[in-house]
């Protein structure tokens, strides 16, 4: 499936990781699918309000918490830089979707990191 929301289609998302050479390219594309992958199930589902995005985002949520590892095992790290840019970009989504009153603490409120 392809997104459909030009605004979040046009979006570099994780930028500023991809510009860190301490972020390896490899293990930020991995982030940068998993929020594609959230940007194409809101577009499947619709959530009806905040609350079934909440749910949506969550779950992407820890599929970061996973990516973790990954990072640690390329000798990096989801540190301050990496948790504002990944939250960053869970609230463009949630704002590009029509949601831009979400709670970005709410928004990935299962991280771990």
């Amino acid at each position: 499936m392809s997104i459909t929301n030009q605004q979040v289609a046009g979006r570099a998302f994780l930028r500023q990781l991809y510009a860190d050479a301490y972020f390896p390219d490899q293990v930020v594309d991995r982030g940068r699918a998993i929020l594609l992958r959230l940007c194409e199930r809101i577009e499947a589902e619709q959530p009806a309000d905040v609350a079934a995005l909440y749910v949506l985002t969550q779950a992407a949520t820890e599929e970061f918490n996973l990516l973790e590892a990954e990072f640690e095992a390329a000798g990096s790290e989801i540190e301050t830089v990496a948790r504002e840019e990944i939250a960053e970009d869970f609230w463009f989504i949630a704002s590009a979707y029509g949601f831009p009153d979400a709670d970005v603490e709410k928004l990935i409120a299962t991280r771990e990191w």
